[in-house]
């Protein structure tokens, strides 16, 4: 069956000279012609993405839209009418967001953060604003330690309140924030605790962006010997260095400095000295 909002994997059944047509179990939807893979022959599958053209009947495309359907997403407003305002999300068609969907006032230009979300009525995707429905954490699909996607929903008076996994709600606190972050912005973290019930019957979760433990020190282990390497092999930074100085040099906050460089020191690969970190000669 044709998934609408999401990519299929369709088969070509027929060529003609506005496109190819992909089979969906009755007369086709057509890929049109600037769209078609190069080669492309009747036989061949097709990686598409499906939604409705302007005249509402179904389409595919290879072009890949910023988000499909269940995601969250912060998008721009390139058009706004009396009956609501349209989202450019990447395709030729831009995303409708009623007004009654909305809880911003918006405005041409604007970006904000919305759901992709399907009308079961009439099989069309439409944007929503109102968020809060969709994100619960009565129940959670995650559990400590487990690598996730965040988006940053908005700013609180502990840190920034982010969305994980499009499904729960997290705190990254002011003090895991390490470089400039704003509402829609999207990385990988991983869940640092989870803690009981709530007044309100709900669990409550922190948040880490990066990877957790010494996987992280892994990945930042090749960029301090790159920046020695880079630099004759000496940098002025060890752990009396403050953590913005850290930051603002190696992009890394101050423990995963010091995680790092002991680790690489434990594997005598550097050296610490008193004023800062040297490689060693093999």
């Amino acid at each position: 069956m044709v998934k609408t909002g999401e990519y299929n994997l369709l088969k070509v059944i027929k060529e003609k000279p506005m496109g190819v047509f992909l089979d969906d179990g009755d007369v086709g939807i057509l890929l049109p012609k600037r769209f078609v893979p190069p080669a492309t022959k009747i036989g061949d599958e097709v990686k598409v993405f499906i939604y409705h053209d302007g005249e509402d009947r179904l389409i595919a495309t290879t072009q890949q839209p910023l988000a499909i359907l269940g995601e969250i997403v912060k998008l721009k407003v390139v058009n706004t009418t009396p009956h609501g305002a349209f989202l450019d999300w990447g395709l030729m068609k831009d995303l409708f967001i009623p007004r009654s969907r909305q809880v911003s006032f918006m405005q041409t230009g604007g970006e904000y953060l919305v759901k992709i979300m399907l009308d079961e009525q009439t099989g069309r995707l439409y944007a929503t604003e109102r968020l809060e429905p969709f994100l619960s954490n009565e129940t959670l699909t995650v559990k400590e330690m487990e690598p996730v996607d965040l988006v940053v929903y908005r700013k609180s008076d502990l840190g920034y309140v982010v969305i994980v996994n499009n499904k729960h709600t997290g705190l990254l606190h002011f003090n895991e924030v390490y470089r400039p972050i704003q509402i829609g912005n999207r990385f990988t973290g991983f869940i640092k605790k989870i803690y009981p019930y709530d007044e309100n019957g709900e669990f409550k979760i922190d948040v880490v962006a990066g990877k957790p433990g010494y996987n992280r020190v892994e990945d930042e282990s090749a960029k301090v010997l790159r920046l020695l390497n880079e630099n004759d092999g000496y940098l002025p930074y060890n752990d009396k260095s403050s953590p913005e100085v850290i930051y603002s040099f190696f992009g890394m906050s101050k423990k995963t400095f010091k995680m790092t460089t002991g680790k690489l020191y434990r594997e005598r690969i550097i050296e610490f000295t008193q004023t800062g970190i040297k490689l060693l000669k093999e």
